[in-house]
């Protein structure tokens, strides 16, 4: 399980930054993590309460969106969900393909309360 690692990362950089830019109090932060990023979202948000409860952090809400893998084929231009599809293109059953989303694992925002 490297989810544990992932957030203990994502608080520190969220840590970092409020320092740095003197931020006094987070609310909520939000995360990408893409479909094909192996990094499952459940555990994410079942083990940030256990990172954050003797931090700063504590009252902070972690929201997590889900972003799909999404594909090209390289040889018909289709663009399909790779997940859904087993990575085989739809329109023409080829593997070739280039992934153009769903592999990020990435801290997107950082809310402050007003």
């Amino acid at each position: 399980m490297h989810e544990i690692g992932i957030v203990k990362a994502m608080v520190q950089t969220v840590q970092n930054y409020a320092a740095e830019n003197g931020v006094k109090e987070v609310s909520e932060i939000v995360m990408d993590v893409g479909e094909l990023s192996l990094v499952v979202p459940d555990y994410l948000e079942k083990l940030y309460p256990v990172v954050v409860k003797d931090t700063d952090l504590k009252n902070t809400k972690l929201i997590i969106n889900l972003v799909p893998g999404l594909a090209e084929c390289e040889d018909c231009d289709a663009i399909f969900n790779v997940a859904e599809c087993e990575g085989i293109c739809p329109e023409c059953g080829s593997q070739n393909k280039t992934v153009l989303s769903g592999q990020e694992c990435t801290i997107k925002e950082i809310h402050v309360p007003e």
